[in-house]
C-alpha cells in the first residue's frame, strides 16, 4: 500500500524537476531510471552484507555505482557527467539482466544543472527498498498524480485484497497462473508467494523441487497494454527469482494472437474505463461489447481450463447495469463459471478513486456442483476510507477468508457448509430477476423480525397487484383526474397534484378506495414512497404507481399500509432497487414475492388502533411544540422591542 513517506518523495522529486523537465512523461521517465538505479545499488549492497559479492556494478561499470555517484569528493559537474555517462551505458552493462538493459536504452540526461541533479539525486537517495514491492508502489503513484491512472481505469490493487483473492483462489504449484491487466504484476507476486508458504516445511518453498520451481516461473504469466507497466512487472518479477519472466506487451482485447492459450488460474483488477467511442474488440469474443470491463470478464471466463478459478474485481457496471452486454454476461456467469459476489466498499481505491467495486469468484467445477451463489460484503478491510487510507482494528477480511474457503472446499468434498456471514441465493431467483442482477443488498439476508405470526408473501394477500394505464396527461382540465408520483409524494394521496386526461378508459382502470399506491419507480430516496386512496372521486390508475387491492377477508388495507409506510418494509423492498443515473425501480415480480407478518384481521385492528392513537399523541405534542415555540418567539420580539 502507498505510504505518506514514499507519496511525499515522490511529491518533492517532482517538484524539484518540474522546472527543467516540464514534460510529465520525461518526469516520469527520468525518476524511475533513477529509483531502479538506486535499486540495483541496493542489491548489490544486500548481497555483500550477506557475505556474497555485488552483480550490477561491476567491472568497468563499477565506477557508476550509487556510492561513487554520492561520492562527498566529487562536484556537482562531475556528478553530472558521472551519472549522466552510467545512465547512458548502463543498457550495455554486461552484468545486469536483458530486462533491465531494455529500462535504460535511450535513457539520457536532460538538464545540465548540477544543483538540479544533486537534490534530485538525495530525493531518490531517501528511498530504502526492503523488497521490490516499494517500486511498484512509487511508480504507480506517480502515474496517479500525473492523472494517467484515472483515464486508463487502471487503479492501484491494495496489497491485502490482493492477497484476500489469492487466498481464496488458492493456486497450486503445477497450474498456468495468468493477469490478463498485469500492471507491476501485484497479483502474480502474491500467487507465487502464496504457493511457495503452502509448500514449506522449514524454509519457505523448500517443498518444492528445483524441476517444479523452474516449472512453477514458467507458469506465470501477464500482459498489460502499458510498455512503462511491462518494464515495471519484468523487473518486480526478476528480483522475486523469475530468471525469464513471461510478461507481454500485449493488448487483451484487440489481439489474437493468445487467444489460444487457456489458464488454471486467473486473477485481474482489469482497466474500468473504455475509451472514447469505446474499445474495437475483435470477433472472438462471446459477448459483442466496447466497454471495457464486459470484455475483460468474457474473456477471463473463456480462458479457463475445465477445472480454472479466476478472480476478478469489477467496476458496478459489471454488478448491475442493465444494458444488453452486462446482462448476457452476467447470465453466462451464473450459467458455467460464477459461485460468488464479494461486495467491496466505496473508498478501497482511495487514494486514486472512490469507485465502487465487487470481487467475482469463478470456479468452473464448483459452479456446477450447485444450484446457488453466495453474496458476501465487506464493510472493513482495516484501513478507513478516507484519502490517507488509516489503518484501524475493523477488519471483515479474515472471516470472510475463512468461511468462503470452507464453502467452496465443502462443495469440493460435496458436503454443504453455510456460513452467517454470507447469503446464498437460488441461481434461478437470479435469472429470473429482469436485470440478473448481481447487487448484494438485493439478496442480503432479510431482516428477521421478531413476531409469532406468520410471514406472507404480498401476491398471496392482495387480489390485484399491477402498474397503472398510460394515458396522455394534460394540466388543464379534462375527462377525468389521473394519478401519479407526485400524488403521494408526502404520503398521502394529494388530489391537488393529479393531473387530466381525455382519453378513453374503462373501469377497471379507475382507482377504489382502500386501494394502496405504492412509487416502484422513482428517486432512490423517495422509492416505495406509500399511500392510501381515500377518496370518492372517479379518479384513474396512473403510470409508475403499483396499485395494491386488499383481500379484505384476509388483511385490512390500514394495517397493510402502516406495514407499507415502515422503515423494515421500505428498507426490505429497496435490495432490489435496481439503480439508474437519475432514478430506481423495483419490478413487479421482486415486489409480489415480499413477506410481511400477517396476524388475524382482529389483531390487525388492535394494531391499527394502536399506531391511530399514537399518531393522534404525536400530533398533539407537535401542535404544543408551535405552540410553545410561537409564545417563545412573541416573547422574544416584545424583549427585542
Amino acid at each position: 500500500m502507498l505510504d505518506q513517506e514514499t507519496k511525499k518523495r515522490i511529491d518533492d522529486c517532482r517538484n524539484i524537476l518540474v522546472g527543467k523537465v516540464p514534460d510529465p512523461k520525461s518526469q516520469v521517465e527520468q525518476i524511475t531510471i533513477a529509483m531502479i538505479y538506486k535499486f540495483m545499488y541496493d542489491m548489490d549492497l544486500g548481497s555483500i552484507e550477506m557475505g556474497g559479492i555485488p552483480n550490477y556494478f561491476v567491472g568497468e561499470y563499477e565506477k557508476y555505482s550509487w556510492g561513487n555517484i554520492f561520492n562527498p569528493r566529487i562536484g556537482g559537474n562531475e556528478m553530472i557527467s558521472l551519472y549522466g555517462e552510467g545512465i547512458v551505458k548502463m543498457n550495455l552493462n554486461p552484468n545486469i539482466p536483458q530486462l533491465f538493459r531494455d529500462i535504460f536504452k535511450n535513457a539520457y540526461l536532460p538538464y545540465r544543472d548540477p544543483e538540479t541533479l544533486k537534490l534530485f539525486l538525495k530525493g531518490i537517495n531517501e528511498f530504502h527498498y526492503s523488497h521490490s514491492e516499494k517500486l511498484g508502489d512509487a511508480f504507480e503513484y506517480l502515474l496517479s498524480v500525473l492523472g494517467s491512472q484515472g483515464d486508463a481505469g487502471q487503479f492501484r490493487t491494495p496489497r491485502h485484497i490482493i492477497d484476500f483473492i489469492v487466498e481464496l483462489i488458492q493456486p497450486k504449484k503445477n497450474e498456468r497462473c495468468l493477469d490478463p491487466a498485469c500492471g507491476t504484476s501485484g497479483f502474480l507476486i502474491s500467487s507465487y508467494k502464496h504457493i511457495l508458504r503452502n509448500n514449506t516445511k522449514k524454509n519457505l518453498g523448500d517443498l518444492i523441487t528445483p524441476d517444479e520451481r523452474n516449472k512453477l516461473v514458467e507458469n506465470i504469466s501477464g500482459y498489460d497494454i502499458s510498455p512503462d507497466m511491462v518494464r515495471l512487472s519484468l523487473v518486480n518479477l526478476y528480483l522475486h527469482n523469475f530468471s525469464n519472466p513471461k510478461i507481454y506487451e500485449y493488448d487483451t482485447l484487440t489481439s489474437e494472437e493468445r487467444w489460444n492459450e487457456y489458464y488454471d488460474v486467473i486473477l485481474a483488477n482489469p482497466p474500468f474505463m473504455s475509451p472514447k467511442g469505446g474499445i474495437k474488440p475483435h470477433k472472438r469474443f462471446s459477448i459483442q461489447s466496447n466497454r471495457a470491463e464486459v470484455l475483460f470478464v468474457d474473456y477471463i471466463m473463456e480462458h479457463l481450463t475445465p477445472k480454472g478459478r479466476a478472480g476478478i474485481v469489477v467496476p458496478e457496471g459489471i454488478i448491475y447495469q442493465s444494458g444488453t452486454a452486462y446482462k448476457s454476461l452476467r447470465k453466462s456467469l451464473i450459467e458455467k463459471y460464477l459461485v460468488g459476489v464479494i461486495s467491496l466498499p466505496s473508498g478501497i481505491f482511495q487514494p486514486y478513486s472512490g469507485v465502487k467495486t465487487s470481487i467475482l469468484i469463478l470456479d468452473k467445477e464448483l459452479s456446477q456442483k450447485t444450484d446457488k451463489i453466495f453474496f458476501g460484503k465487506i464493510d472493513n478491510d482495516g484501513f478507513d476510507l478516507g484519502s490517507q487510507r488509516r489503518e484501524i482494528e475493523k477488519n471483515d477480511l479474515p472471516i470472510l477468508t475463512t468461511e468462503v474457503t470452507e464453502y467452496l472446499e465443502g462443495l469440493r468434498n460435496g458436503k454443504l457448509v453455510e456460513s452467517v456471514k454470507l447469503t446464498y441465493v437460488p441461481k434461478s431467483q437470479i435469472l429470473d430477476s429482469i436485470d440478473v442482477g448481481f447487487s448484494y443488498d438485493r439478496y442480503v439476508k432479510q431482516i428477521k423480525v421478531n413476531t409469532k405470526y406468520k410471514r406472507e408473501k404480498l401476491e398471496n394477500i392482495f387480489i390485484e397487484i399491477k402498474n397503472g394505464k398510460n394515458v396522455n396527461q394534460i394540466d388543464e382540465v379534462g375527462k377525468y383526474r389521473v394519478s401519479r408520483i407526485q400524488t403521494i409524494s408526502d404520503g398521502t394521496f394529494n388530489i391537488n397534484l393529479t393531473k387530466w386526461t381525455n382519453d378513453e378508459v374503462s373501469e377497471k382502470d379507475f382507482l377504489s378506495k382502500g386501494d394502496i399506491l405504492f412509487s416502484h419507480i422513482n428517486s432512490y430516496e423517495h422509492l416505495a414512497k406509500t399511500a392510501i386512496f381515500d377518496k370518492e372521486e372517479k379518479i384513474i390508475h396512473g403510470i409508475n404507481l403499483l396499485k395494491f387491492r386488499t383481500n379484505t377477508n384476509i388483511a385490512l388495507p390500514l394495517y397493510c399500509l402502516y406495514i407499507f409506510k415502515s422503515n423494515l418494509f421500505r428498507d426490505d423492498a429497496r435490495r432490489f432497487a435496481q439503480k439508474a443515473v437519475n432514478q430506481a425501480s423495483i419490478n413487479t415480480k421482486s415486489i409480489k414475492n415480499l413477506e410481511i407478518p400477517l396476524p388475524p384481521i382482529e389483531v390487525q385492528e388492535k394494531i391499527i388502533k394502536e399506531i391511530e392513537l399514537l399518531n393522534k399523541e404525536n400530533k398533539e405534542l407537535e401542535n404544543k411544540i408551535k405552540e410553545n415555540k410561537d409564545k417563545i418567539e412573541d416573547r422574544i420580539n416584545k424583549i427585542w422591542e
